[in-house]
């Protein structure tokens, strides 16, 4: 078990795009198993790789506590919405602590990648784990939640961000 240093909000790492995993080995599968520990030690649903400063396309979610909720990791996620609906829920980020918004998101997604050992995955996910999917593969192309936020949503997490002990 290893505990990784998430991240936090202004640092560039946060900002940059992923690279895509093309060796699926022994430090892979460790990375994931030390992404997970330390999504479970910070009490979040989900976790990308850049968080814990490491640019490979990899983030693990835990949705176990939801109804038919699942735990797991993707690694080269590729997702799509399936339909128009959406749905508005409350939002966090590890890499952003404290703040919370309610963040617009597609309803229903369909994603694809791979498992640890590099066997094609994919599944179709609604409600949370559809949220999860959404924010992590935001995470792995540099973008923060706050950039889904209204304007006035976001100005306001602004401030609430500069007004943080941790800024």
């Amino acid at each position: 078990m290893s505990i990784r240093p998430i991240r936090i909000f202004g640092d560039p790492v946060l900002l940059s795009r992923a690279e895509e995993v093309t060796t699926f080995d022994d430090s892979l599968a460790q990375l994931v198993q030390d992404m997970l520990d330390t999504m479970d030690d910070a009490g979040g649903v989900g976790l990308a790789a850049n968080q814990i400063g490491i640019l490979k396309r990899v983030f693990v979610f835990d949705c176990s506590h939801t109804d038919g909720g699942l735990r797991g990791h993707i690694i080269n996620p590729v997702w799509e919405a399936i339909g128009e609906e959406t749905q508005t829920g409350r939002e966090g980020c590890l890499s952003i602590p404290g703040i919370s918004k309610e963040t617009e998101r597609y309803l229903q997604v369909k994603v694809s990648g791979q498992d640890k050992e590099g066997k094609p995955i994919s599944m179709v996910a609604s409600g949370l784990m559809a949220r999860c999917i959404q924010h992590e593969s935001d995470h792995l192309d540099g973008v923060l939640f706050l950039k889904r936020l209204t304007p006035e949503k976001r100005k306001e997490a602004m401030r609430e961000i500069r007004e943080s002990d941790w800024f």
